[in-house]
This record gives C-alpha cells, structure tokens and sequence, in this order.
C-alpha cells in the first residue's frame, strides 16, 4: 500500500507541473507582444544551456518570468513609472505574483510557489545565483529573440537606451555569446555593433 501511494504522490507531483508549463503556455500565448512565447521558450533554453542542472523552480520562472505582459488589464505600464529601473522592478513584482496565482491552482507545494515567486520577483536585478542566472538567461534571450521586434516597434533611440541597459548586466562571457548574434535588419545589425563599444558603456 506505501509503495502504492508513494507513486501516486510522485505521479501527481509530476503532472501538477505539467499543469504549471500548460498555463503559463496558454496565457503567454495570448500575448500582445508577438515575440513573448517565443522568449519564454529560449529563456529556458538559454537557462539549460548556462545551468544544466537547473531545477524546478528555475524552470518554471524561466517560462513564466514576463507572464504579466500578457494580461492586458493586469500589466504595468512604463508611463506611470518614473525611471525604466522602477518599471523594471514592478513589472518582476507583478509577474511573481500572477505567477504564484496559476501555481497555487495547479496544486503545487507552498515552498515551490515561494520559491518561484523570489526567483520572477528579482529576476531583474542582481541578487542570489540562481536569480542571477535566471537574469542572465532571460537578458541573453532578449538579445537572441526579442530585439528585432522591439527594434521594429520602438525605433533607434528606445532600442539603443534598451540595449544598453540590458548589455550592461551581462558578464564579458555573455557578452561574447551576444556578439555572435546575427541579426537579418542590416540597419539593427550594424548599430549593434556599435553599441557594443566600450566607449557607448561608458
């Protein structure tokens, strides 16, 4: 009977995380911002790739890190904030907790759900290792992924302020990997470049 019931909670573990990724899959999908599932899929590539025995929770924030974005009357808006910093740090918040919502509904253990919500919540800063390479995953894969659109979107300007303040937090190793982009927009791609330069760091 305890072998019995011992692979019935182990099945129910398993399963309860398959519906963590289904959620998290089915809201991102319904993004406005076009490139969000695609970015929620690479920041776990991208976390595999720099963490290869990354757990559970590191998983799951990987996926559903920037899940706010993709509730309109939910997500935060950068108007109402007076520093991209500050923004920044509320749209984490906001993603934590919504995440910690579809979590408790899967019926996932307290610890595992306090545990993703203050990987998201400091996803954007610089504060234990695993939130770091949760940051560093999720700001690779910006650059992998999501500059093009945000290029396409927000113009020159925004993309050069949005690209610095995002390559700035990389370390010279990742820094390196980015530099291996290939961008297809010859424009993006040779101001990429450009940004690059220790003198646009300064």
């Amino acid at each position: 009977m305890q072998k019995i019931s011992g692979g019935y909670w182990f099945y129910t573990k398993v399963d309860s995380i398959d519906c963590v990724k289904k959620r998290i899959e089915e809201i991102i999908r319904t993004s406005p911002v076009p490139e969000d599932p695609i970015h929620s899929k690479n920041t776990l590539e991208w976390l595999l790739r720099l963490k290869p025995d990354a757990d559970k929770a590191l998983q799951i924030a990987a996926l559903g890190h920037d899940i706010e974005r993709a509730i309109e009357e939910r997500k935060v808006k950068r108007k109402d904030y007076k520093s991209y910093d500050e923004f920044k740090d509320a749209h984490a918040l906001n993603s934590a907790k919504i995440l910690a919502e579809i979590i408790k509904e899967c019926n996932i253990s307290k610890e595992l759900v306090d545990d993703v919500f203050c990987l998201v919540r400091h996803h954007e800063t610089k504060t234990t290792r695993r939130a770091d390479v949760l940051r560093d995953a999720d700001t690779v894969s910006f650059f992998h992924v999501n500059l093009p659109n945000y290029f396409i979107r927000n113009g020159i300007e925004e993309t050069r302020r949005r690209f610095l303040w995002g390559y700035k937090k990389l370390s010279d190793s990742l820094k390196r990997v980015v530099a291996e982009f290939d961008y297809q927009d010859k424009e993006l791609e040779s101001l990429v470049r450009v940004w690059e330069k220790p003198s646009f760091l300064l």
